[in-house]
């Protein structure tokens, strides 16, 4: 069967084009047309059929989620759990990121839970399972990583993040600038560059691209480029392993469509403010506009317990500047295994985030709510800020818990409201139609 993208290149709209059109407000054809080019993708499986979802170029930002079992912490009923908070929360897609535990229950019960697109990491299972069977990762064969490519795949991911784009090339670059000051944090990463350093070997991933790519073309899944050597911290951003990593990955991605599997590049990581319009219009460069899904980018190093909010500040300049697919923070990375709770609160920052940056990504049409809602304030007309909000239920739930004496008011302010006073002065000068 076709991958969207030859559909799009032989003319078709396929089903999931048009449910991307419906939702994005454009065209048909400016979907397909960009499909075709590669600047849009659909995750998508033919063994699963997932809620469809458009993630490139003229499209809103999207967000995804990850969750996921670890060696200290196997609860899978908490991880369904985490994947449907996740789901209602707002979450665009949903990576399966499990290390612990029976790998393929967690990550069946999970695209069972959901209607969202699934992704995850194929060399997580790979390297457990080769240090479960010979006791140590590095003796993983090259065709227990091919098959479970395959097996993950026929399961129903709808993408799925690949560390193609390391190479000795790049682990010679890390070596020659002295490491770095975060060292490495990328898990798949970490350990395709130690099962190469072990085995004196290329990685199979890059030097046999062209089997990846048969295998995710033949189940219509996006094939996610990772960002194994991305920055683990602002300082370590930009440096020549990084840089080279994303530039084989941008390579790649070109690749990868003229061969017709759809293709995302992934970015860091860690990285100040003012290096993330440089990072993303390079990435776009590079790759022919290749969508761009992007960690964060967590915007500084000391907030631990608020990293949700380091990387959202990222995340709303990213989005900005270019990107297409957020990745989530929650308050528990860098300290611990996240919770519903952390899920929760990291899916609701980001899609803050994403708003706030496809607000000036696309400024002609992307603020007049924003316009609305001012107006609703300013005429104390509750119930329209409460529909107007991104999280109702959120919203309402503090106005209900402090309830004011005049139900015009809130209890910030009560009888010296600014609004209401305003209103009095200017009643008859109101710009635009009250609500």
């Amino acid at each position: 069967m076709k991958t969207q993208i030859e559909f799009a290149r032989d003319g078709v709209v396929t089903p999931q084009m048009e449910t991307v059109a419906e939702r994005e407000k454009v065209s048909q054809e400016y979907i397909r047309e960009q499909v075709a080019l590669g600047t849009i993708v659909i995750p998508w499986n033919h063994n699963r059929k997932p809620k469809a979802v458009g993630i490139g170029k003229g499209l809103t930002t999207k967000v995804n989620a990850s969750i996921g079992t670890s060696s200290d912490i196997v609860d899978y009923a908490a991880e369904i759990r985490k994947a449907k908070a996740a789901e209602i929360a707002g979450a665009d897609t949903l990576m399966e990121l499990s290390v612990g535990g029976d790998l393929d229950r967690v990550r069946r019960e999970v695209l069972a839970a959901v209607d969202l697109p699934v992704g995850n990491v194929p060399l997580y299972q790979a390297f457990c399972e080769a240090a479960r069977k010979y006791g140590n990762p590095n003796k993983l064969d090259e065709e227990l990583l091919f098959d479970i490519i395959e097996q993950q795949c026929a399961d129903g991911m709808a993408f799925m993040a690949v560390h193609c784009g390391i190479n000795l090339y790049t682990i010679e670059r890390l070596r020659n600038q002295g490491y770095r000051y975060g060292g490495l944090v990328s898990k798949g990463g970490v350990s395709m560059v130690a099962w190469m350093m072990a085995n004196g070997k290329e990685n199979p991933l890059y030097e046999k691209f062209d089997r990846v790519i048969d295998i995710l073309k033949k189940y219509d899944t996006v094939l996610s480029l990772g960002n194994g050597l991305r920055a683990g911290s602002i300082h370590d951003s930009h440096d020549r392993a990084m840089v080279q990593e994303l530039l084989i990955n941008c390579e790649l991605s070109e690749l990868g469509r003229e061969m017709g599997c759809q293709m995302l590049v992934e970015g860091p990581g860690h990285m100040p403010l003012d290096e993330i319009e440089t990072n993303v219009k390079l990435q776009k460069r590079m790759s022919g506009d290749a969508p761009y899904y992007m960690l964060g980018p967590i915007s500084s190093d000391i907030a631990p317990g608020y990293d949700h909010i380091t990387a959202a500040i990222g995340s709303a300049q990213s989005s900005r500047f270019g990107a297409d697919l957020i990745c989530y923070i929650t308050p528990a990375e860098h300290l611990a295994l996240p919770n519903e709770q952390d899920v929760i609160d990291g899916v609701k920052a980001a899609k803050v985030a994403a708003y706030v940056g496809d607000m000036n990504k696309y400024p002609e049409k992307g603020r007049e709510r924003d316009k609305q809602m001012s107006k609703a304030r300013r005429d104390l007309n509750w119930q329209k800020q409460f529909d107007l909000a991104l999280f109702p239920k959120d919203a309402e739930a503090i106005r209900a818990s402090r309830v004011p004496e005049d139900e015009d008011t809130c209890t910030m302010c009560g009888d010296f409201c600014a609004s209401r006073g305003a209103a009095e002065l200017f009643q008859n000068d109101l710009r635009g139609d009250k609500i």
